[in-house]
């Protein structure tokens, strides 16, 4: 497939939390970022050109990237959309799993009806995870709601919850929550991959996660929670967000080079 205009919507999964970058907008690259490089090269050997928008803000919860993001999207045109939402969703202990599909359903259909082809996300299993295990049946469910939306609307599927064979310490950020560059190129690729679309990521080589004695991994844990957990907790008990304050990265279609 060859695309000419590509607007990404989501949360920081999209933005590109974990994956810094000073000289970009925001400071963040992400698996967005490098998908749309894959894609403005292969525009370019055929001789075209591809306009990228991301309208994707940190720590937002899916009714929200509806509401903000979808409208935004389909008043650019574009004929490549891609969303992922839900993970701080299913985060949160009372959430209406089926409501919220209902919810994503509408929006896809409608991204869709305006000529868009639609890439979904279903959210990574969190199994291998000591803190965020209890999650693991809302997110199997909400995963299966998106597989549903994703088959209804001809949407093409990037199946996180199925990619195996990753060391979590290999590709998640610092604060255990994102994904670091080793694993926002790894979506890049899936992302690719699912769309049939040529191109010439390869896999990052990752940094060999240290081998600690039990002291050492307590000792981590304490860090990390001081860190990235207590500030999260903060924020829920205080009803702020990540995002307050931050504004799209792309939010009109340029050129990315």
């Amino acid at each position: 497939m060859t695309f000419s205009k590509y607007v990404a919507l989501g949360d920081s999964f999209t933005e590109g939390v974990g994956d810094p970058d000073p000289a970009r907008p925001n400071g963040l690259r992400g698996w967005a970022d490098r998908t749309a490089e894959a894609l403005a090269a292969r525009a370019a050997a055929e001789g075209a050109d591809l306009g990228y928008a991301n309208l994707a803000i940190r720590g937002r919860k899916l009714p929200a990237i509806i509401d903000e993001q979808v409208d935004a999207a389909l008043a650019l045109g574009p004929d490549l959309v891609s969303i992922h939402g839900g993970g701080n969703d299913v985060l949160r202990p009372k959430v209406d799993l089926d409501a919220l599909a209902a919810s994503y359903d509408e929006a896809i259909g409608r991204l869709a009806a305006g000529g868009a082809h639609v890439v979904m996300f279903t959210i990574a299993d969190t199994g291998d995870s000591g803190v965020l295990k209890v999650i693991r049946g809302r997110t199997a469910i909400f995963n299966e709601w998106v597989r549903e939306i994703a088959e209804k609307h001809g949407a093409t599927l990037v199946d996180m919850w199925r990619m195996r064979g990753w060391k979590v310490a290999e590709v998640m950020d610092e604060d255990r929550l994102h994904l670091n560059a080793v694993g926002h190129q790894a979506i890049a690729i899936a992302a690719l991959d699912a769309l049939g679309v040529a191109h010439g990521l390869r896999p990052l080589d990752p940094v060999p996660a240290p081998v600690l004695s039990a002291r050492e991994q307590r000792a981590a844990d304490l860090a990390w929670a001081r860190a990235h957990l207590a500030p999260w907790v903060q924020r829920r008990v205080t009803g702020r967000s990540s995002g307050d304050g931050v504004a799209p990265k792309r939010p009109t279609f340029q050129p990315i080079g």
